[in-house]
């Protein structure tokens, strides 16, 4: 696509919604060899952001009834799982955290408070569940134990030039190391051999506003079919804005 023509993201958000996106005129090159994940970043996405639902309300606004799962590549299996949920068993079992895992949490309502914790780590806060996410630059040893966030390593992707620094690019993050939960609060089940990559996206509208698309594909060889491709949308809200994070709950 030419560098002057016009780029447009549309999705439903109480209407349709079309953001068109104009790159900037100004051009800078990629330097080389940035010292830190940090200093080299493609995109900016710091910041609180409000999750905007435009897509499967009934599954992400409330909680779905048993046996709600269409539209998921669910194997046999996993089917028979989900119709057996039973939240009072979660409940007594303390396991109110099973829908708030990186492959889920994404696409709770809520807001999102993104920082940098260093110079190479990204610290995401979640209102939904209280859940923390740390996206780690570079290559590490994973932790032995698994966890509803996982393992995650991070990875700036640029473009071939860099028309607008801080603007252009985008994030991915893949995801291990997560602990057996749910891809819906109703018991949709993914297991800890489950792996999540991710695409971060900045998107600017016209009206100043600023927006972060979350392109995500979760594989699981023992619940899913084929890789199931999730989108979530955030809105930035001012500097200062509310962050009040909640407790678990299976309902």
């Amino acid at each position: 696509m030419g560098r002057g023509r016009l780029v447009c993201a549309c999705w439903l958000a109480a209407g349709v919604v079309v953001l068109c996106l104009t790159p900037a005129r100004t051009q800078a090159q990629r330097g080389g060899g940035a010292p830190t994940a940090r200093a080299g970043a493609a995109v900016d996405i710091t910041g609180t952001w409000v999750s905007v639902i435009s897509d499967d309300w009934r599954r992400r606004m409330v909680v779905p009834r048993k046996g709600d799962y269409a539209g998921t590549p669910l194997t046999p299996a996993a089917r028979r799982i989900a119709d057996t949920w039973d939240p009072a068993r979660d409940e007594a079992a303390g396991e109110q955290c099973k829908g708030y895992g990186a492959p889920a949490v994404m696409r709770l309502p809520g807001r999102l408070r993104v920082t940098w914790q260093d110079d190479t780590t990204i610290r995401m806060e979640l209102e939904a569940g209280s859940q923390i996410r740390l996206l780690r630059f570079g290559a590490g040893p994973s932790p032995s134990e698994a966890s509803w966030q996982g393992y995650s390593v991070a990875a700036w992707q640029y473009p071939g030039v860099r028309l607008n620094p801080g603007r252009e690019g985008r994030l991915r993050v893949v995801t291990s190391g997560l602990r057996a939960g749910y891809l819906v609060k109703n018991g949709v089940p993914y297991s800890a051999s489950t792996t999540m990559t991710e695409y971060f996206h900045r998107l600017e509208a016209p009206t100043g506003e600023s927006w972060l698309r979350v392109v995500s594909e979760v594989r699981d060889p023992e619940n899913l079919r084929e890789p199931y491709v999730l989108i979530a949308h955030f809105k930035k809200l001012p500097d200062g804005a509310a962050f009040n994070p909640e407790p678990c709950s299976v309902g």
